[in-house]
């Protein structure tokens, strides 16, 4: 597939992904409410959403509506975590907003990008690589890595560089997503990356906080 080709459906997921979401997007979450339904989550992710183990992923400041979507993936057996699922198969669609919500007010602690990385990390982040037909991350992650909660893209800013490079890993492996839409692009992308370019994004989005806050001062 031509690096036009993968730009462009970049795009149409896009547009279907927020045509997707008309029904979610109905559905609002109450943080109040989440706290309470968050509580068993900590065990793994921690009470505010900074897990302290790199398997586990950081939820704090992660979108409502993307959390809400990858609840209801693992509920529907769609996206496989034999951990996640029993979890998931006991909440609501309600519940699963309110989780999101709680989870969204909460600040991602900010992690540390390895220098030797980031040189080749930003190119692929901010400008992408058309030679490997790989779109640049911040269009659909942004600029600081805060995602785009209006399509369910994924804040990765701050994210652990191990947890990030596992998900590579899946993708091109074929493990299944479900139909999220916000991540059917990414086994094409995953597979045109070398080991090395996945190491250096993983650690690039894990520090990308301190990144940002060097570039602005």
């Amino acid at each position: 597939m031509s690096f036009p080709r993968v730009v462009a459906l970049a795009m149409l997921f896009s547009v279907g992904l927020a045509s997707a979401q008309t029904h979610e997007s109905a559905v609002l979450g109450d943080a109040a409410a989440g706290e309470g339904k968050a509580a068993v989550c900590g065990a793994c992710h921690g009470a505010d959403g900074n897990s302290a183990v790199a398997m586990y992923p950081r939820l704090a400041g992660q979108n409502e509506s993307y959390i809400a979507r990858q609840l209801t993936q693992f509920k529907g057996g769609k996206r496989v975590n034999p951990i996640m699922m029993p979890f998931a198969s006991t909440l609501s669609e309600q519940d699963m907003h309110d989780v999101g919500a709680y989870f969204s007010t909460k600040r991602s602690a900010p992690g540390q990008a390895d220098e030797a990385y980031v040189k080749r990390a930003e190119q692929l982040y901010r400008a992408g690589d058309s030679k490997l037909g790989v779109p640049a991350c911040m269009s659909c992650h942004g600029p600081s890595g805060r995602g785009m909660a209006g399509s369910a893209y994924p804040q990765l800013a701050g994210q652990w560089s191990e947890y990030v490079a596992a998900k590579f890993a899946e993708w091109r492996s074929g493990t299944s997503w479900g139909d999220d839409a916000s991540a059917a692009i990414m086994p094409a992308i995953a597979k045109r990356l070398s080991d090395e370019d996945i190491a250096a994004l993983a650690s690039y989005v894990q520090g990308l906080h301190e990144v940002q806050t060097a570039k602005v001062d």
